[in-house]
Order: structure tokens, then C-alpha cells, then sequence
């Protein structure tokens, strides 16, 4: 039998106006310490965003939802945060946040494959 490793995953929103509290779910970030993982995938369906509110900046969605990405990544690209630990960031891109791109809670799990994981979790959960 394979061995399973805990993960912790995130369901990333965007939120258009923050004191409506209606959210739609863009994607998923994935990290599980045992397989030194911490991805994120997304998708901005901009018709669906334009029917919560056409005044989305939506290249500005594009470039926030990017940083998730260049974060995980680590590396230069990253910035100062990509520079952390795979903890470190995974707890900084999912800390509370009252802006239009937010996370979910974190929550736990075990896997065997953490890239399958996060396939499945973005198909289960955004698509």
C-alpha cells in the first residue's frame, strides 16, 4: 500500500465587493510537507465574474492570482516571500485577508500523489 502523507489545501477566491461576502471559487493551493509540495492551479471564468460585477480589474486578477503561483514557485520570481519555507508560504498566501482575492479556511487531508491531488481537488472544486 503507498504511503500517505498529510497535505493542507486552500480553495482561493475572488471576492468583488468584500462587504457582500458572494465569492467565486478561481482555484486551489496544495502543500504537503512530506512530498516538499506547494502548488497552486487556477482559473478566472471572466464571464462569470462580470455577472457578480462588471467593474473587475480583471489583468489585476490575473497578476494577484499569478503571484500564488511565483510564491509556491519560490525562487527570485517570488519576491521576498518566495524566499521563505514551503510552510512559511503556504501559511502566508492563506492568512485571512479582507481583499478581493481571498482563501478559504485550510483544510487537512492524506495523499499519496500531492500534484493528483490538487488535480482533483481544482476539478472537484472550481471547475
Amino acid at each position: 500500500m503507498p504511503e500517505k502523507h498529510l497535505f493542507e489545501y486552500a480553495v482561493i477566491r475572488v471576492v468583488p465587493r468584500v462587504e457582500r461576502e458572494e465569492f467565486l471559487n478561481v482555484g486551489i493551493i496544495v502543500y504537503c510537507p512530506g512530498q516538499g509540495f506547494l502548488q497552486t492551479m487556477y482559473e478566472l471564468p471572466e464571464d462569470r465574474l462580470r455577472a457578480f460585477s462588471g467593474e473587475l480589474d480583471v489583468p489585476e486578477l490575473h497578476e494577484r492570482l499569478g503571484a500564488f503561483v511565483r510564491i509556491c514557485a519560490g525562487r527570485s520570481e517570488g519576491g521576498p516571500i518566495g524566499q521563505l519555507p514551503l510552510a512559511a508560504r503556504f501559511r502566508w498566501l492563506t492568512a485571512a485577508r479582507s481583499t478581493v482575492v481571498q482563501t478559504s479556511p485550510v483544510h487537512p487531508g492524506l495523499c499519496t500523489d500531492a500534484h493528483e491531488t490538487l488535480t482533483r481537488l481544482f476539478s472537484q472544486l472550481v471547475l
